[in-house]
């Protein structure tokens, strides 16, 4: 969940509106704490049957959507919501896996510092992204990142901190028109 409201954040340029649905675990203080205005959000925890038809509506009027585990998306929704995004220029950011998703990215290692020897506190979390996606994205790139880092926020990691083993290459997630992690790999 830390990583999908990130990637929302950065993606609402804060000021924009954005819409979660499915997701009733997601607290308004998770999403403020990443960025993302609470007063240009809207919430539909439980979406019911006409879920695909919640989200369509959505992504016409707001530039971000989070979606939750709603099921099993059968073809011919998949595509026709990928219209819908295509025509809007919105972007669909889901928990979990969703068929046809243009990248996916997930966390693939995590530690906390900040404890040492049984004490202290929790500086950050430094995690290990990867993204994978179709056609030339289908070669994983990995990005290290805090989430959160030492203020609270999510930042990128110094690039020394990178994949050690091998020729790193640097290049950019996009969602939309923005760019919104930095990969390496």
């Amino acid at each position: 969940m830390p990583l999908l409201l990130a990637l929302a954040a950065e993606a609402s340029g804060g000021a924009a509106g954005w819409a979660a649905v499915g997701l009733p675990q997601m607290g308004a203080l998770a999403a403020k704490s990443v960025g993302l205005n609470l007063a240009s959000g809207l919430w539909v925890d439980e979406p019911g049957r006409q879920w695909a038809q919640v989200v369509a509506t959505l992504a016409e009027v707001v530039p971000v959507v989070l979606v939750g585990q709603l099921g099993t998306v059968p073809g011919q929704i998949a595509r026709r919501l990928a219209a819908v995004l295509r025509r809007s220029g919105s972007v669909l950011l889901a928990a979990g896996s969703w068929d046809g998703a243009e990248v996916r990215m997930n966390v693939v290692s995590a530690a906390w510092e900040g404890i040492s020897e049984g004490h202290g506190l929790l500086r950050g979390r430094r995690v290990r992204v990867a993204a994978v996606g179709r056609g030339a994205s289908a070669v994983p790139r990995y990005a290290d990142m805090w989430l959160p880092g030492p203020d609270g926020r999510v930042a990128p990691l110094p690039t020394s901190s990178a994949v050690p083993d091998g020729p790193a290459t640097v290049s950019d997630v996009q969602l939309g028109e923005r760019p919104v992690l930095r990969v390496v790999g």
